[in-house]
């Protein structure tokens, strides 16, 4: 299928030239401007929002000829021809799609809800789809004529900007992918896992022992996802792949973030690396879980902890301040909001109560050992195997970056502010190295399948990992500790660390958490979320509840 349309570009314009008869062949010529419809009118150019008339006529019209086949019209009546033209000669072309009927709804105010009802044919086999969507009419910028407001997803709910749909032979196999305990994971019980799936099929599809049958799918832009399967016209034989997520564990991870919108959430083995859930509650369908990219807020405390203990600084029972508030080069960093100064805290005490005058107070080290802008950089990568984009998971992921920053960047770090980025996958590792020892490259295929090679990083001494559990123990189950409502219930051997990461333009911070239970260890975040301990503590509770 990755064979199936061949591109042109004719006077500039990106197009999809579709063989044999033309389902409405495209007229790039005639319509390569956004604001596309009649040239030459002299009428008087409308303003305001459209009126319900107008919504009426411009949705009839575009469903009219969307229906008819005549993808150049149906393009005409959207404010972006260039982009809707290629994509409606697709439905008809390359996805084979035919005898479309288009039913609209009742609108609301300028959206109008509709179902389609097509066929899809190819080489003999049919299937009906059948799907409801819904598009907004908008007054045009230049012209002032009523148009629909375009968006790949008015012609299909799933598609997004570079999408476009195919009909012919599946480009991979189809896998029956199951967890760590042969227990089948579909994207159906398992929503979070349907990107993944998708994309572990065009990955491991042929690897998994399958033949490929003959689908309806959508084409992503990006060659890293696997074609999302949308109709079967003929099965193929599904070939098993094994992960290494647990079932019990997605299920949880899944109801856990459905509790806050904007969610994300890792579960990792510490004693193998293999991933355990992945789970995102998103209206943008971002698996921000692994491929997000934002402040970690003082999660990053466990990084700047063993970067101090390692360096010889301080270690958790020695002298760690925490003043009301820290200068680092005429920049001021405050404590959270109520926080009370201890100027004899130790570093667990500081670590506990997520204090961050004291780590910005100890980024300079001593005479004797001093610390320098690479020092935070290197700790994360060669310790705790971040920040060298050389992570296999997989599928798409992104390994964290902490970069070395200079000026009050350099403070900014320390407490998982300036220029660190991460995300819960990554989170999910730093605890999983803490608390071992050893970093063990997250997975969740095994590397055997395509003989890929795991990355590595030198890990932390016994000494370091054994205080930096202990100081996450506290965090979780003594009084003072920021960790401790959040994972109160939770038996065995437990320990965490709470975040919050100011975003420039957020009026709340993002709400960040880690922890650990026996040998699973969790991470998720929260957009807007507030404090560590108010939504994402919550939801790695939640999971770590589970059990793996």
């Amino acid at each position: 299928m990755r064979n199936g349309a061949k591109a042109a570009i004719v006077g500039g314009v990106f197009a999809v030239m579709v063989g044999g008869a033309g389902y409405g062949a495209y007229n790039i010529v005639s319509a390569v401007s956004g604001d596309s419809g009649s040239a030459g009118t002299t009428a008087e150019k409308k303003t305001g929002p459209p009126s319900g008339d107008e919504v009426e006529e411009t949705s009839k019209k575009f469903f009219a000829a969307w229906q008819k086949g005549e993808a150049a019209a149906a393009a005409a009546e959207t404010n972006n021809a260039q982009a809707a033209g290629p994509l409606l000669v697709a439905y008809g072309g390359q996805a084979h799609i035919t005898k479309v009927k288009i039913t609209p709804g009742t609108p609301t105010g300028t959206t109008v809800p509709f179902s389609v009802a097509a066929t899809v044919s190819y080489k003999g086999k049919s299937k009906p789809l059948a799907y409801e969507s819904e598009l907004t009419v908008v007054r045009g910028k230049t012209t002032g004529k009523a148009l629909v407001d375009w968006r790949p997803s008015v012609v299909h709910p799933e598609l997004k900007t570079g999408d476009t749909l195919v009909t012919g032979e599946a480009a991979s196999p189809p896998i029956e992918a199951v967890d760590r305990n042969d227990v089948v994971l579909t994207k159906e019980k398992y929503p979070s896992l349907g990107p993944v799936l998708d994309t572990l099929r065009d990955r491991y599809g042929d690897k998994a022992g399958g033949t490929p049958g003959v689908e309806l799918a959508i084409r992503h832009e990006s060659e890293s996802a696997g074609d999302t399967s949308l109709v079967t016209l003929a099965k193929g034989e599904a070939g098993k792949l094994r992960t290494t997520f647990s079932a019990g564990a997605q299920a949880a991870a899944e109801k856990a973030v459905k509790q806050f919108a904007e969610s994300s959430v890792v579960a990792v083995k510490p004693s193998t690396g293999e991933v355990l859930a992945i789970a995102n509650h998103r209206e943008d369908g971002f698996n921000a879980a692994f491929e997000g990219r934002v402040a970690p807020g003082s999660t990053m405390k466990i990084i700047t902890a063993a970067m101090l203990i390692d360096n010889g600084v301080t270690s958790m029972n020695s002298p760690a301040p925490c003043p009301p508030d820290a200068v680092w080069m005429s920049t001021k960093f405050p404590n959270l909001k109520g926080m009370q100064p201890n100027e004899g805290a130790t570093l667990a005490n500081s670590f506990m109560r997520s204090c961050n005058t004291a780590f910005v107070k100890l980024i300079d080290g001593t005479d004797e050992k001093p610390l320098t802008d690479e020092s935070l950089t290197t700790e994360a990568q060669e310790r705790f195997g971040l920040g060298k984009d050389n992570w296999k998971t997989g599928i798409v992921s992104f390994d964290g970056s902490v970069p070395a920053s200079g000026g009050p960047k350099r403070a900014a770090n320390a407490i998982g502010q300036g220029d660190v980025q991460m995300n819960p996958l990554n989170m999910a590792s730093v605890t999983a190295t803490a608390i071992t020892g050893t970093f063990r490259q997250p997975f969740v295929v095994s590397p055997k399948l395509d003989d890929r090679r795991l990355a590595t990083a030198r890990g932390l001494s016994s000494d370091t990992a054994a205080q930096l559990k202990q100081m996450m123990r506290l965090t979780a189950t003594s009084a003072g500790g920021t960790a401790t409502q959040a994972m109160s219930g939770l038996g065995g051997d437990i320990g965490a660390k709470t975040g919050s990461a100011e975003v420039d333009g957020q009026g709340t911070s993002n709400s960040w958490f880690t922890g650990f239970r026996n040998d699973i260890a969790a991470a998720a975040m929260v957009q807007q979320g507030g404090h560590g301990g108010d939504a994402a503590g919550p939801i790695v509770a939640q999971v770590l509840r589970a059990g793996g």
